[in-house]
């Protein structure tokens, strides 16, 4: 019998963070803690407004919960009691992590997976205008890779910009819905010279059609186009990759799932997530394991993170500790 609380934070981003929908300067984040006995789980997610979501809808969906939970409700049960979605996220999340305090056991050895290692997670660059983008890009070309955030209109000289502020690491771009087909057609070909090596959805989820039927000079990845393994059937044939998020699949649970399903149908793998603190972060670090792309950097964007947050050395970024999660 799990007893729960659940609770909204409010975490400032350092500066702004912007893409093509706006501009945020504070992320707010729900955190679900479930006690049993002495023993603590949590999980953390991020409502996204753009998927209909909020932190107090979400709440209400884990509150509905409550009942179920004191009833013993497990993992493979909130499946079918609740969508993908940040709500589901938190609760699943949290679930793992009660059951790792309570068995005495790491989250990876529960899903049967090798122990986790340190990962290189791509730095996000806000979108900004392209003199901007090269002053962020040269206070972080020490970083072996930069992701671009991206809006249409401009964006071959903000990557012109950025590649002239940092000659050295790798890049990769997210338009986030932001380009038409014309646009793709016009930069994909002109950005292999420039060194980018994937594009993140460039096209509206659900608009996306003709990309089977365009070149992909560059890896194209499916973001807002793939929640989870219902998704697959409409990726097969567009892109090259998807980008798991937790707080699209649901949680760890489903993402595992997604995972292995994507990779058995050649798909490669880009772990992602949301703007949010080290425990978001550490279910997803467990997932990015032989990732083709990590986009965990979420805490570095913050003005700060949690106790006992997850260890960032430069864009190194380590396994988290029984103390923060799993």
């Amino acid at each position: 019998m799990s007893e729960m609380i659940v609770k909204t934070e409010s975490w400032p981003i350092r500066g702004s963070f912007s893409i093509s929908r706006g501009t945020r300067t504070h992320v707010e984040v729900v955190v679900v803690e479930l006690r049993e006995a002495n023993s603590i789980g949590r999980g953390e997610c991020m409502p996204y407004a753009h998927y209909g979501e909020s932190a107090v809808g979400v709440c209400a969906q884990i509150e509905g919960l409550r009942n179920d939970l004191a009833n013993g409700l497990e993992r493979d049960g909130l499946q079918k009691l609740l969508p993908g979605g940040a709500a589901r996220n938190a609760i699943d999340c949290a679930l793992w992590d009660l059951e790792a305090k309570r068995t005495g056991k790491r989250v990876w050895q529960l899903a049967g997976i090798d122990a986790p290692v340190s990962l290189t997670s791509a730095y996000t660059l806000s979108l900004d205008t392209p003199e901007k983008m090269k002053e962020a890009a040269s206070k972080n070309a020490h970083r072996p890779l930069l992701k671009l955030k991206l809006s249409g209109p401009g964006d071959f000289d903000r990557i012109v910009a950025v590649r002239a502020g940092a000659p050295e690491p790798r890049i990769i771009v997210d338009a986030n819905e932001a380009w038409t087909s014309e646009i793709y057609q016009e930069l994909a070909p002109k950005l292999i010279s420039l060194g980018v090596e994937m594009i993140e959805q460039p096209l509206p989820a659900g608009r996306d059609g003709r990309l089977v039927e365009m070149a992909r000079p560059i890896s194209v990845c499916a973001d807002e186009s793939c929640h989870d393994r219902s998704s697959l059937r409409e990726i097969i044939g567009k892109y090259d990759m998807i980008n798991i998020k937790l707080d699209k699949t649901g949680g760890l649970t489903e993402a595992l799932k997604l995972k292995a399903e994507a990779e058995s149908a050649g798909l490669k793998i880009m772990v992602g997530c949301m703007v949010a603190t080290s425990l978001a972060m550490a279910p997803a670090i467990l997932l990015a394991q032989g990732a083709s792309v990590v986009d965990l950097d979420g805490p570095l964007l913050l003005n700060e993170d949690r106790l006992h947050g997850l260890k960032y050395d430069n864009s190194l970024v380590y396994p988290p500790e029984s103390n923060l999660w799993g």
